[in-house]
């Protein structure tokens, strides 16, 4: 994988989503395997079953399936988004 400009893009995406996920009371960990495409491993820490991971590319949020979450630029839209689907009895997204 080639790491330039917009690698780094995603990293500082994924760096404010982890921060606005942690400030609403969910657990982010940013995953930067080498030599592939980093994400996001959020779960709620109340219902521990209640996991997911999210990317960042090409100036959105995306889940692992390829769906998109919200733009990049709208940080508090895709955390509300994963927050969610994430909320144990909660609504569905």
């Amino acid at each position: 994988m080639v790491y330039d400009s917009t690698h780094a893009a995603d990293l500082a995406h994924l760096e404010k989503l982890g921060a606005e996920l942690t400030a609403r009371g969910f657990e982010a960990h940013l995953v930067t395997p080498p030599g592939k495409q980093p994400w996001l491993a959020v779960r709620n820490p109340r219902a521990v079953v209640m996991a997911e991971d999210v990317m960042a590319q090409a100036g959105w949020f995306w889940w692992p399936w390829a769906d998109r979450i919200a733009p990049a630029a709208d940080v508090a839209a895709a955390a509300a988004r994963v927050a969610a689907v994430l909320r144990a009895g909660g609504s569905d997204g």
